[in-house]
């Protein structure tokens, strides 16, 4: 048994992580500050005696005795790190600084959960590690995208002057069950609307193309990432099965059987317009590749949405 800490546990891909980390006979301790994460996401874990939630933001120091941290904590829709796009940049870089040094401290082994959006809008498709990636500094999604590479910066720099145990993955577009209705990422968005009977919004023609993994799938990536002996990273974690925006929102009509209409409006500023990563790594280091197709985690995600609709009047 080992005693995980897992930052943002209460979130959509944190709650299945520590979900997954009990199950497999460890201690948990799920740290969050409940800004996006929420408590339902992890209420059928709290009767498991080595189950423990600390209310805490990552952007304070802590110490608590751990044999690994997932730090996963920070906002991760647009939505959601645009509202406060300083206390984003402060999460992403205090609270990574903040971790590391609980790590170096405790001699705990770190996993960075950056993004696909260190990429920026790439001229390199598909994306691999060693792309440096074309990112605004001072576009609206910067405090998002730089703060990730600034994370990924110190991590290394712990790494190498410190000697702190890292690992390092990118997450590309994942979706399923305890997403936010209203985080604007594209999958919740299409199915809400769709099940509502409302227009399905696409920005742009929806030419652009994203690749959409399944969260049991990525939450297995981050597991053997860090249990590698080997690989420090970063490592791409994500489906390489690329598909356009449209798409994505022709597959969703069809599996609601929804007669929503799908409309455009103008497209926001410094929106990809391709990404898909390319797992090589992953696959040869990790023996990780992903198992669930999109129309079948498409199916479990709209069950997921149709009871939340079904059960609640109102929701933001």
């Amino acid at each position: 048994m080992k005693r995980i800490l897992v930052t943002g546990g209460a979130g959509f891909i944190g709650s299945h992580l520590c979900e997954r980390l009990l199950n497999e006979g460890n201690e948990v301790l799920c740290l969050d500050n409940f800004f996006t994460g929420r408590k339902e996401n992890i209420a059928h874990l709290m009767d498991n005696p080595v189950f423990e939630v600390i209310r805490h933001d990552v952007t304070e120091p802590m110490l608590i005795e751990v044999d690994q941290i997932y730090n996963l904590a920070c906002p991760a829709s647009p939505v959601h790190y645009q509202y406060n796009p300083v206390k984003t940049i402060k999460t992403n870089i205090m609270g990574t600084l903040n971790m590391l040094g609980l790590a170096k401290r405790v001699r705990a082994r770190i996993l960075q959960a950056s993004t696909s959006e260190v990429y920026g809008d790439p001229k390199v498709h598909p994306q691999t590690e060693d792309y440096w990636g074309n990112t605004n500094p001072i576009g609206p999604r910067a405090c998002y995208d730089e703060g990730k590479r600034c994370a990924e910066t110190l991590m290394f720099a712990y790494n190498k002057q410190n000697g702190v145990d890292i690992k390092v993955i990118r997450i590309f577009n994942t979706y399923g069950p305890r997403m936010l209705e209203n985080d604007g990422r594209v999958v919740s968005n299409f199915i809400v609307q769709a099940l509502r009977g409302h227009d399905i919004t696409i920005y742009g023609e929806g030419s652009q193309t994203r690749s959409f993994c399944y969260v049991d799938d990525l939450v297995d990536g981050m597991i053997r990432m860090m249990n590698n002996e080997t690989v420090i990273g970063p490592v791409n974690l994500g489906n390489p099965g690329e598909f356009t925006v449209l798409e994505l929102a022709n597959i969703i009509k069809k599996l609601t059987g929804s007669n929503s209409k799908i409309i455009k409006k103008p497209l926001p500023p410094d929106d990809p317009v391709q990404r898909r990563p390319d797992i090589t790594i992953a696959r040869n280091s990790l023996d990780w590749n992903p198992a669930i197709a999109l129309e079948e985690g498409l199916v479990k995600s709209i069950e997921y949405f149709s009871e939340r609709i079904n059960n609640t009047k109102t929701f933001a």
